[in-house]
């Protein structure tokens, strides 16, 4: 009993267990469908994909900072505030096309940790996609956000599996770094559908809710904290942990979606294996090209994220539904005391392991979510820039103006890469 008490001790005073929601937030954004872009991105482009990462950091890193500061600023999560600033309508529309677009990626992301289990392992693929479901299920529902989030936070190291790759191969490093910061642009339409597949699933809306309604969580799990609009002596510290925690977390996020391109840009684009459509096609195509312990890796790697990826697209549409209808919310609440918002936790997850047994097929579904995610990402990232200079909703917090200037950028790009999502050629 003594040993146990230790080791959560340690565990507690690790600092690990004080990295705030930006972390799991990146983590998130590379689940098994945005592996599989970036996978994807590698095979057909080799290294001449690499600089859209350094280009994507910055974007992301603003965006993300803006969803947080508003949901700890303001002690409420984005569709709050949304409801609270905007017409209904809004938000019903984001709401309901973030509910649609989340549960198509939980569909292809359980597909493709069913899949990856099955050749790790040898079991039937729809038996460990199962699995996976009921498991995050129990998890989100039975355990309480502190605890959970631990969990969460150090299923994060997966991802340095994706570097670890990197040394079981030959890399040309001087080229890696010419190709990064001096890049070959194609203005084909392959090219530029890829790119636009880059930076959309990296720039998506269910992280935006996530974040801000995990800045909640912690504000609440936290003795005696209040929104800094009630509290302003706690700005300057929360603030300056909200940019670190943000801008670290979509670095850590960001430079694994760079080793990933690079990985495979390096094994399978060089070996002339260039159609890659699933997280899966890439951890096989690998293992005969670098070998039993790089594939093994890449493996782990998709699982691991996947075990964070789909509680935080299952979680953001059920906190946005949540607090579009006034219910309670939170995974901090027991199931009992919020009954609509575990809900739709669950019916999220159980509709993505349905689709496995229909005739709608993985990738289609992530397609969906793709074209979904397009259609609502620009006019949320601008509600989002609106919302964060709205004294009326951040009192003295507004954001700044670098920052602004940075999320009217990614602004610009997204609706860049939407137009030619669907104006082809």
């Amino acid at each position: 009993m003594k040993i146990i008490k230790f080791l959560v001790n340690r565990f507690r005073e690790h600092p690990l267990a004080r990295v705030g929601p930006g972390l799991i937030t990146g983590v998130a954004d590379d689940d098994p469908s945005g592996i599989a872009t970036y996978s994807q991105a590698g095979a057909r482009f080799g290294l001449d994909m690499l600089w859209t990462m350094p280009l994507a950091w910055p974007l992301m890193s603003a965006i993300q900072s803006l969803c947080a500061r508003i949901g700890r600023v303001t002690g409420k999560g984005l569709a709050a505030n949304i409801k609270e600033a905007f017409p209904p309508v809004v938000l019903q529309i984001v709401v309901l096309m973030l509910l649609v677009a989340n549960t198509l990626n939980i569909a292809a992301d359980v597909a493709a940790m069913g899949e990856v289990a099955e050749l790790v392992t040898g079991h039937d693929r729809h038996q460990m996609t199962a699995l996976f479901i009921f498991g995050t299920v129990l998890l989100q529902v039975f355990v309480p956000y502190h605890r959970y989030v631990s969990f969460l936070k150090w299923l994060t190291i997966s991802l340095l599996a994706y570097a670890a790759v990197l040394f079981t191969v030959h890399v040309p490093w001087a080229l890696v770094a010419e190709r990064t910061f001096l890049p070959r642009f194609s203005t084909d339409a392959d090219a530029a559908a890829v790119i636009v597949g880059v930076f959309g699933t990296t720039i998506s809306p269910y992280l935006f809710f996530w974040q801000a309604s995990e800045e909640v969580e912690e504000m609440q799990a936290g003795k005696g904290a209040l929104p800094l609009t009630i509290d302003p002596a706690m700005a300057t510290r929360e603030l300056r942990r909200i940019r670190w925690d943000t801008w670290s977390g979509m670095f850590y996020s960001d430079i694994t979606a760079y080793f990933i391109i690079l990985a495979t840009a390096v094994t399978l684009n060089v070996s002339g294996v260039r159609n890659i459509d699933t997280a899966a096609d890439a951890a096989r195509a690998l293992r005969p090209l670098a070998g039993e312990f790089a594939y093994l890796l890449f493996a782990v790697g998709i699982l691991g994220v996947g075990l964070i990826g789909v509680p935080v697209l299952a979680g953001s549409g059920a906190y946005a539904l949540s607090e579009a209808m006034g219910w309670n919310e939170g995974l901090e609440r027991k199931a009992k005391d919020a009954k609509g918002f575990y809900s739709i936790i669950a019916i999220s997850v159980l509709v993505g392991l349905v689709i496995q047994y229909s005739p709608i097929s993985p990738m289609k579904a992530l397609f969906w979510s793709a074209v979904i995610n397009g259609v609502i990402a620009v006019p949320l990232m601008t509600v989002i820039l609106i919302l964060s200079t709205k004294k009326s909703i951040m009192g003295e917090f507004t954001a700044s103006r670098p920052v602004l200037v940075l999320g009217w950028i990614a602004t610009l790009v997204m609706f860049a890469a939407s137009v030619r999502m669907f104006v082809p050629g």
